[in-house]
């Protein structure tokens, strides 16, 4: 019997829909040794407030290697990727976190 050599993927579904982060609520995960943050930012809620007039945001990623939570982890030692605050890119972070993956940090 072969073993599988599928290694484990962050999908887009799984980074909550893109309303979560029109709250001002941060997503918190992990896949293997990675651990990662997506927010708005600046972290605000901007949900009830018209899109011309939420100012200029960006969806920031940042990736750093485990055990240690947001946080507790080194500054030095998270990279950070800003992203279009839109569905396009929350997808485009979650392309940026496999990439981090795949390159184990």
């Amino acid at each position: 019997m072969q073993e599988s050599t599928q290694t484990a993927k962050i999908t887009r579904e799984e980074l909550f829909p893109f309303v979560h982060y029109e709250y001002g609520e941060a997503y918190y995960g992990s896949c293997g040794q990675l651990r990662y943050r997506i927010a708005r930012e600046p972290l605000e809620n901007v949900h009830f407030t018209p899109p011309d007039k939420r100012g200029e945001a960006s969806l920031r990623a940042v990736a750093w290697r485990g055990p240690m939570g947001y946080s507790a982890a080194d500054e030095s030692q998270k990279m950070i990727r800003d992203f279009p605050f839109s569905e396009e890119g929350l997808q485009q972070a979650a392309e940026w976190l496999n990439q981090c993956l795949d390159a184990a940090l």
